[in-house]
């Protein structure tokens, strides 16, 4: 009898560890995902930043990974350009050389999505193939890999929408492609954070892990106010703060008709909302740690609250500065980067009152 405990003592000591290694290799993949899903966030915003999403005018999913590689090709490629109301309008006076300068930037972050596309999808059919991922994770990690594709797709409808009758994208389009690749990044974070050990302490409040749930969505809906923003231009006017167009709460708000087409498409309604959103945020944020540091003082949840607000609060500091400077390229993309770490972090942190993924318990014994 003794004999046979310690045999089943050791099978499970064995299947433990397995699932240690093979929930630790998981997390680093995912951990790489979201690494090349920050890039290519950074690389989106440069590209929209500097007047480049438009440079290329096909969707070529296959043949469009090898650029211009001759004179001939970049006359071919530039000829294309020049086709649409961006250059026909703002950029007339472009030549090849220029031309080149916008056209790596949307290469950039085409490659990028093509390359998150194989890094995902390459380890995860190795994972499922080899039983390293638990059943119960497949369809969750497929419905990422799905939803990748779809925001390929998304970002051509985008794009497309600058091609005929406008030198700019659509906001709309715009809002729902950075909407979806930030969904994609809090998905990958959510399980990467399952799958990681957790400590056992109590929540502060019977509401704080739905606290965090509210701060991930508002950090998300912040976000979304901030492509409407970038997607009109808002931050290049009413560069002043706290006022804005001298006063507290600016006039104009509802020009436009019907009423609510103002909170999408007048820039400085949008850019009001998108200040009164990083206010509320903010003083969420706040009362969240105030809250945590009261009622469970130095455990993790107080100090995540805390990285939580020190975070928003650098976030407000970029936002404001990009906002004072005229949006300059550096802080712009530290502000749209600053957005996605708050994001990510909001993520981990909401996950984090839910304890690791119960693990497979049952082992087989076989005599």
């Amino acid at each position: 009898m003794a004999a046979t405990n310690f045999t089943t003592e050791q099978a499970i000591l064995k299947e433990v560890a397995r699932q240690d290694r093979n929930r630790r290799a998981i997390r680093i993949w995912l951990a790489c995902v979201l690494l090349v899903l920050f890039g290519l966030v950074l690389v989106g915003g440069a590209t929209r930043l500097t007047n480049s999403g438009l440079s290329i005018t096909q969707w070529q999913p296959i043949h469009g990974v090898i650029p211009p590689l001759n004179a001939q090709e970049w006359q071919d490629e530039f000829d294309l350009y020049k086709r649409i109301p961006q250059f026909q309008i703002m950029n007339k006076d472009m030549t090849v050389e220029e031309f080149k300068g916008i056209f790596w930037w949307e290469w950039a972050h085409r490659l990028l999505a093509r390359t998150i596309g194989v890094i995902f999808g390459v380890p995860l059919l190795f994972f499922v193939l080899t039983g390293r991922v638990e059943r119960k994770l497949w369809l969750p990690l497929a419905g990422i890999f799905l939803l990748g594709g779809l925001q390929g797709a998304i970002g051509w409808w985008m794009v497309s929408s600058g091609l005929e009758a406008r030198t700019d994208v659509s906001q709309y389009r715009l809002a729902t492609h950075l909407v979806t690749a930030c969904l994609i990044f809090a998905a990958c974070m959510w399980f990467m954070r399952a799958l990681s050990p957790h400590s056992n302490e109590p929540p502060p409040t019977r509401y704080s892990a739905k606290l965090a749930g509210l701060i991930a969505f508002m950090a998300l809906f912040q976000i979304y106010l901030g492509a409407l923003v970038a997607g009109l231009d808002a931050g290049l006017s009413y560069n002043t703060w706290p006022l804005m167009d001298g006063a507290v709460v600016p006039s104009d708000l509802f020009i436009q008709s019907p009423a609510w087409i103002n909170f999408f498409e007048n820039p400085k309604t949008v850019q009001f909302v998108h200040r009164l959103g990083a206010y509320a945020i903010f003083i969420v944020v706040a009362i969240n740690m105030i809250v945590s540091l009261r009622a469970a003082p130095q455990t993790t949840h107080a100090r995540r609250s805390v990285v939580l607000f020190v975070l928003v609060l650098i976030q407000a500091i970029l936002g404001i500065s990009t906002l004072l400077l005229h949006v300059p390229l550096d802080l712009a993309l530290a502000h749209q980067g600053g957005a996605l770490v708050v994001f990510g972090f909001a993520i981990a942190n909401w996950r984090g009152f839910y304890g690791e993924l119960p693990r497979q318990t049952s082992i087989v014994v076989r005599d």
